[in-house]
């Protein structure tokens, strides 16, 4: 697959993920805007957006094709390690927003950068560490 190709295909699926996080996130929110609800919502949001992105890179960009389960619980153990450093970035940016401005939307902007600055330190990882050819 040709690098442009594979670019588009990672910023699409990172697109997908993110609205299906922020979507999460808006959900719970919905019901309370408390400090604890907003972490429940930012590790659900992470956790939705992680799976959902995982099967989509792994079958599309990376085109690992082994899905027994021993294979699929070490790739993806290895997938969510790597995810660490994005979401350290991720969550760090997104409650900053949050402090400062304490609004929705001020919030989602923070998500968005911190996740397209954690994408492109993932997408290397990945690259590096995770779907390797052996």
């Amino acid at each position: 697959m040709r690098k442009s190709k594979k670019l588009f295909l990672f910023i699409f699926f990172a697109i997908v993920s993110t609205l299906f996080n922020l979507l999460t996130q808006r959900i719970i929110l919905f019901f309370n805007k408390t400090n604890l609800f907003f972490f429940i919502a930012m590790l659900t949001g992470t956790i939705v957006g992680l799976v959902i992105k995982f099967f989509l890179d792994k079958s599309y960009i990376f085109f690992d094709t082994k899905n027994d389960f021993l294979h699929l619980r070490k790739t993806f153990g290895l997938y969510t390690l790597m995810g660490t450093f994005s979401t350290i970035i991720f969550w760090g940016t997104e409650s900053m927003f949050w402090i400062i401005w304490r609004e929705e939307n001020m919030r989602e902007i923070g998500a968005i950068l911190g996740l397209i600055m954690g994408y492109i330190i993932k997408y290397r990882l990945d690259k590096r560490y995770v779907f390797r050819k052996e």
